[in-house]
């Protein structure tokens, strides 16, 4: 209530605009309840009631071991205890993040329930006599592997791959365990294997063939397809038709699997706040609107952006981070410049510098808002929450140190002054070093902290004027070094090897991009030549001044008498 009559009295006097600045998060219960116990508790009691659900209700005889729904519901029951255990001891950042428990235990609980509905419809005689081979051949095995893989990345995939295999075989009958439980594992690997890393939408479709493979090569081995043959009967006396139909049957639920993933992918990255290799590729495109502007605008950002982008994919790719991410994110850190960029030095040129007319804290006060104003464009623009959260990072809490060492100058000038009696003590205004500094937060991820390492890297490169290795060299190590020392990566996961690693890429690239060009010498024949000819064309104008003489003179009473008009 006071910060609302503040925000009045303020307008009022004009000190203040109606606009408000936009915040990256603005929904702050809704990060509450991403990390809230009782919502974890809540998501692993619903999927146990789930999946007790879905045992009880499955019909048919059980395996030996288990007996009864009951007991099949109990060893169900202990082994999510396990998992939950392994989930907490080697998975620790994603149990606590109530978004990664719901995609992830949500995803097992749909493959479990669509494997049941395919052997419920299989058992209810609708596929006919050969109805429960092809529950099995349709039975969507890579479906939650695929869509973890490729989400999460490989080790949570093999997680709910072996989860999957031991609950689905709970779900059928006693003879269909055995094939369950390896198809399960064996397909769930392949696809894991497959879509690890994918960059192309193509990829999902050849996992999903692939997937459509291996329950072939299954169905066989388990004799649900071409009985007939490994029974050894006459070729004669083999159905044909109903080889063809499973075959085609686990084929089309491979592919058809994959094109559900490619299709629920969007959504998922939407609802789950997590962003693929896939839609990265798609983020690398230069059409964007306001990178377009940006070559207009600010054309000096946007080559600064490219070469940062150059700097940050490599770094990244040294040191196993997200390569493709941090060449999206380096191309969209510096959008905040759009609004000023006549007072960027890249942009300035040979144009008056708008800083000398302003103090040094005034120009820090610029420089710092490109952040703020960045992430106002982003938001404003629907931009990925990974981009906005480069933005807002990728300067951390550093020094604006050319303006803070100029404003420390003018201080010590001034009270020069004063012992001169020129000023008074008011006069001197006194330098805070936080008023210098980027609002932050510091870089919080590894690819947040290369990005920041680059840009000030490149930045500084443009300084050196006669680059050589020795220098490129010098450069980096001064720049990374004051970065720790100033504690900028001191939230974020690099470690010092990798950020060795990293300053090591930074001087290749770095070399590539600032090499000397061999200064090609002059053709000295070509040179003689045409001095000679320079000389003999001098000598015949020298020999025709005389003669020519009067007739130039005519040629300029003419010229004289054809152009009079236009003179005065």
């Amino acid at each position: 209530m006071i910060k609302a009559l503040k925000r009045i009295q303020l307008k009022r006097r004009g000190l203040m605009t109606e606009k408000t600045r936009r915040k990256h998060s603005e929904k702050e219960w809704v990060e509450k309840v991403r990390d809230a116990a009782f919502v974890r508790f809540t998501l692993f009691l619903i999927f146990a009631l789930g999946l007790g659900v879905l045992i009880m209700g499955a019909s048919g005889e059980r395996l030996p071991m288990v007996g009864t729904s009951w007991r099949a519901t109990m060893l169900g029951a202990v082994v999510l205890v396990i998992a939950l255990l392994h989930f907490y001891i080697n998975h620790p950042s994603s149990f606590r993040r109530n978004s990664r428990v719901l995609l992830i235990f949500g995803m097992m609980f749909i493959q479990l329930a669509l494997l049941r509905l395919s052997f419920a419809l299989a058992d209810g005689g609708t596929f006919g006599e050969q109805g429960n081979h092809f529950g099995f051949l349709l039975a969507p095995f890579a479906l939650a592997p695929m869509v973890v893989s490729i989400l999460l990345g490989r080790t949570h995939a093999l997680f709910v791959t072996v989860l999957c295999s031991v609950w689905s075989a709970l779900l059928v009958d006693g003879e269909q365990s055995l094939p369950i439980i390896i198809a399960g594992l064996v397909v769930g690997f392949i696809a894991v294997l497959v879509t690890d890393g994918v960059r192309k939408r193509s990829g999902l479709v050849r996992a999903g063939f692939l997937a459509g493979i291996s329950v072939t090569v299954f169905g066989f081995l388990f004799g649900m397809i071409g009985a007939d043959l490994l029974g050894g009967n006459a070729v004669d006396s083999v159905d044909w038709i109903g080889l063809g139909y499973g075959v085609l049957a686990a084929l089309l639920g491979g592919v058809v699997t994959a094109t559900v993933v490619g299709g629920a992918l969007p959504v998922l990255e939407s609802v789950f706040r997590i962003t693929t290799n896939i839609s990265w590729i798609e983020l690398t495109d230069l059409n964007n609107p306001l990178l377009r502007r940006m070559t207009i605008e600010a054309p000096g950002s946007y080559h600064h952006s490219l070469l940062v982008a150059n700097l940050a994919e490599s770094a990244a790719e040294s040191v196993g981070a997200n390569a493709t991410m941090c060449r999206v994110c380096a191309y969209f850190h510096d959008i905040g410049k759009l609004v000023k960029p006549e007072y960027f030095i890249e942009n300035i040129g040979e144009a008056h510098n708008p800083h000398d007319d302003l103090t040094p804290t005034m120009s820090a006060l610029v420089i710092t808002a490109h952040v703020k104003e960045g992430i106002d464009i982003a938001l404003t623009n629907k931009l990925n929450s990974r981009i906005i959260d480069v933005i807002e990072q990728h300067h951390g809490t550093s020094m604006v140190y050319f303006f803070y060492r100029k404003a420390i100058e003018q201080e010590k000038e001034a009270r020069e002054r004063r012992e001169g009696g020129e000023l008074n003590d008011d006069d001197i205004a006194e330098v805070s070093e936080k008023s210098f500094r980027y609002p932050g937060p510091k870089p919080q991820c590894k690819e947040s902290g290369i990005i920041s390492l680059a840009d000030a890297v490149e930045s500084a490169s443009r300084t050196l004027q006669k680059p050589t290795p020795g220098k490129i060299t010098q450069l980096i190590e001064d720049i990374v070094s004051s970065r720790i020392l100033d504690g900028q990566l001191s939230e974020c996961d690099l470690t010092l090897r990798e950020i060795k690693v990293i300053s090591e890429s930074f001087n290749a690239t770095l070399r590539s991009m600032l090499h000397s060009r061999i200064s090609y010498p002059k053709d000295t024949q070509d040179t003689e030549r045409n001095g000679s000819n320079k000389h003999k064309s001098s000598g015949k104008k020298s020999a025709k001044g005389k003669n020519s003489s009067k007739d130039d003179l005519r040629a300029g009473k003419g010229k004289g008498k054809k152009a009079g008009s236009l003179l005065p």
